[in-house]
């Protein structure tokens, strides 16, 4: 069990890492080639290449409870479960497995964990997913990325969402199918997600609208800049970094 796994495009430590597993997560295996095996996540069917000994095989039966169970998630940006002879640190967004307000259950093993915890049975509001964005804030951008020290800007609009309770896939061009158009940016509320395209009209980039014309995104590091029709205006470099392509709301 581990914090973070990284999940790569190929078969090579020098291959891109295309998401992170979290820990409490759980995945199928898909194949294997030599020293690494490919596992497709159970959260959202993403896929990827993962070192074998970075590999904690689960039952069968865990895996079917696992998957047929909302968990609530990590609040704190860090903090540590602990077993018999185990202490690991994990930060926010990370699974709890079966937690029970004191306690998780990984496999087998129970482990104790003292921190902030979700609400895996109830929707979170507006003003408590912006709250909950804001802790991302000066996260470093990292390619694949998912955590607190290193994220990318579809990674942190699905742990957001996820921490809230929703669901979102991995990617920005798979997640622009989810929720309704809104129209003008002028309509946009806190908590919309807007998404931005490149010359080819694919979508590239997306981020959490806030108050006033404002966004949260992963560019170079999770930052607030302006959001007007034309798209993203970093007023550090004095120009449009991405062109804004549509405006989409999830209703919890």
């Amino acid at each position: 069990m581990l914090s973070l796994v990284p999940m790569r495009a190929e078969t090579s430590d020098k291959a891109e890492i295309v998401t992170q597993m979290l820990f409490g997560e759980c995945y199928d295996l898909v194949a294997r080639d030599g020293n690494w095996v490919r596992v497709k996540l159970a959260t959202d069917g993403y896929e990827g290449w993962i070192d074998h000994k970075q590999h904690n095989p689960v039952t069968s039966s865990y895996y079917q409870e696992w998957a047929s169970t909302k968990h609530p998630r990590v609040m704190d940006l860090v903090q540590v479960v602990t077993g018999n002879d185990t202490r690991i640190p994990i930060g926010i967004g990370s699974y709890l497995p079966f937690f029970d307000g004191m306690s998780i259950r990984v496999n087998d093993e129970t482990m104790v964990y003292n921190g902030r915890a979700s609400n895996s049975t109830a929707s979170a509001t507006t003003a408590q997913l912006v709250k909950i964005a804001s802790n991302f804030i000066k996260a470093p951008y990292l390619w694949g990325g998912k955590s607190i020290f290193g994220i990318d800007c579809s990674g942190f609009t699905q742990q957001v969402f996820g921490i809230c309770g929703y669901q979102l896939p991995r990617d920005a061009y798979q997640q622009v199918s989810h929720g309704e158009e809104v129209h003008f940016v002028t309509q946009a509320q806190p908590g919309d997600l807007a998404y931005f395209s490149n010359d080819e009209g694919r979508i590239i980039h997306v981020g959490i609208v806030l108050e006033g014309q404002t966004i949260m995104h992963a560019h170079g590091e999770v930052r607030i800049d302006t959001l007007d029709h034309n798209g993203i205006y970093n007023a550090e470099r004095k120009r449009y970094s991405h062109n804004l392509r549509i405006i989409k709301r999830i209703t919890f």
